[in-house]
């Protein structure tokens, strides 16, 4: 009770100060108050598990461990930046691809504690899943482009393909108005990976359904694209 007494003169002081509203000055000093807690990382160590991404993946496409993405945001206090803005000074200031920039700002925000393992900022969560199959990436492509074959292991999904640069990524709209990511990568020859990110889902519920929905959906496509 008395730190919140204490939070309330703050914020009076602050509307005597700016001329603002309560509604706005609490939620200036909310903010301001989360970007500080934002300034202590966690042990180095732990990097990688709050960030749901190893260390030798991360350095082998970016160039950087999280622990030196990590300096390097906190140099120009990041943490107190939107989603958006990080992901464009990641991708534009280094001159990583979009989709690890993404991997890269996400990463971050969870060390930082900004968001939860599954949750993005706007508080929606987002189900994340992943699969190496062996077959060129131009075949695991049309997989998902090719709305015939897309049928024989998606059946039932009326979505939309909203962008698309080929054997890259994919931007869709789900049938639910929720929105899915694809990301597409080469791992040889006859080899590829698909990344899935299926976002602005309404709680942790739903999304780890449709973490599970995607495991089965994936498997179904390996059984279908499989050498015989």
């Amino acid at each position: 009770m008395p730190a919140n007494k204490d939070f309330k003169r703050l914020v009076r002081g602050r509307m005597q100060k700016t001329g603002e509203a309560y509604t706005a000055a609490r939620a200036q000093l909310l903010k301001q108050k989360s970007a500080a807690d934002a300034r202590h990382s966690p042990d180095a160590d732990n990097y990688p598990k709050l960030a749901g991404k190893s260390d030798a993946i991360l350095k082998e496409k970016t160039g950087c461990t999280w622990e030196r993405w990590v300096q390097a945001l906190d140099r120009v206090e990041a943490y107190s930046w939107t989603h958006r803005d990080i992901a464009e000074y990641v991708q534009k200031k280094y001159r990583i691809t979009g989709w690890w920039a993404q991997t890269v700002t996400v990463g971050y925000e969870r060390i930082k504690g900004l968001r939860a393992v599954g949750q993005r900022r706007d508080g929606s969560f987002e189900a994340n899943k992943s699969k190496t199959l062996a077959v060129p990436v131009a075949r695991l492509y049309d997989a998902f482009s090719n709305s015939r074959l897309r049928a024989r292991w998606l059946k039932g999904v009326d979505l939309a393909i909203r962008t698309a640069t080929p054997e890259k990524s994919m931007r869709i709209a789900w049938p639910d108005r929720t929105s899915v990511v694809v990301g597409f990568t080469p791992k040889g020859p006859a080899k590829s990976q698909v990344a899935i990110q299926h976002g602005k889902l309404p709680d942790k519920d739903r999304a780890t359904r449709m973490k599970q929905f995607w495991s089965e959906r994936l498997a179904a496509l390996e059984q279908m694209v499989a050498p015989r």
